[in-house]
């Protein structure tokens, strides 16, 4: 039994093509889509020549942890620079904590004055408390210029400095070989340098000893080294070399460490103080 179809004769299409069967439909518009309503907002798409652009290829930077160990880097102390070590690597002396430091110097005026003009210059107060105003008045005036940053003071007319973490504040106290009591109060970030022309053995460890928390000499003589031997624990060949330092070298002290300073003034520096010396 056979059928027949009404609608099986061949018919041209509406599009002109007439070997199209059945013609897909054209696609439906797609909607715009709405803020909130979950529906991904198309992006438009990198041109072509664009999106091939790749940059330079390196190997990466990868270290593995036994490697770790070699690593290191060039991070040092912050403070005032005062020259170069035995290994001729920048000296710093760290003025400025978070609590009071006390300095002893054992020396002349020079390297005082060096490190007045060098903490000056990374931000800090300096008060001077002298009995030889003179020796100060142009240092002072060349570092401040029109910024009152460093003052010089009568001994006993330094009042309270009001040190702060963004301010810090150095007190430099030359008031001779056996300086009055310090009037002012301990203070954070406030740092006292107290200039001693030379040291009397009978008061050594008053004066380097007690509370000071770095301390500085100068070539000195033969007694005087013996006597800061014996406060500062320091060994035989310290003890014979201090008579016989030159004008530039300082020997620097802590309770856990020593190291040897060749001071490295500038060329302002020198113009302004001249060249580096033992005695005012």
């Amino acid at each position: 039994m056979s059928t027949t179809n009404a609608g099986r004769g061949r018919r041209r299409a509406s599009n002109g093509h007439g070997n199209n069967r059945n013609p897909s439909p054209p696609p439906a518009p797609t909607p715009n889509p709405t803020p909130g309503s979950g529906t991904p907002v198309p992006r438009p798409s990198r041109r072509r020549g664009l999106a091939r652009l790749v940059g330079p290829r390196h190997e990466r930077h990868v270290l593995t942890t036994a490697q770790l160990p070699a690593l290191g880097l060039p991070v040092g102390d912050d403070g005032v620079v005062i020259g170069v070590d035995a290994e001729r690597n920048p000296a710093v002396l760290g003025l400025f904590r978070p609590e009071p430091l006390d300095v002893a110097f054992v020396g002349g005026a020079y390297v005082v004055q060096i490190i007045a003009l060098r903490a000056a210059a990374i931000g800090a107060r300096v008060a001077i408390e002298s009995g030889r105003p003179q020796l100060w008045s142009a240092m002072a005036q060349a570092a401040g210029g029109a910024q009152p940053c460093v003052t010089v003071h009568q001994v006993g007319r330094l009042g309270p400095q009001g040190p702060t973490a963004g301010s810090p504040v150095l007190v430099v106290r030359d008031c001779g070989a056996r300086p009055p009591r310090n009037r002012l109060a301990p203070a954070a970030w406030q740092t006292t340098l107290t200039l001693l022309p030379f040291l009397d053995p009978a008061q050594a460890r008053q004066r380097i000893g007690v509370g000071a928390g770095l301390v500085g000499i100068q070539r000195v003589s033969p007694i005087e080294a013996q006597a800061a031997s014996s406060v500062l624990s320091l060994p035989g060949e310290d003890e014979a070399a201090l008579p016989t330092l030159a004008d530039e070298l300082t020997l620097w002290s802590t309770r856990k460490s020593r190291k040897y300073v060749l001071l490295t003034p500038t060329r302002a520096e020198v113009g302004l103080l001249g060249p580096p010396r033992r005695m005012d």
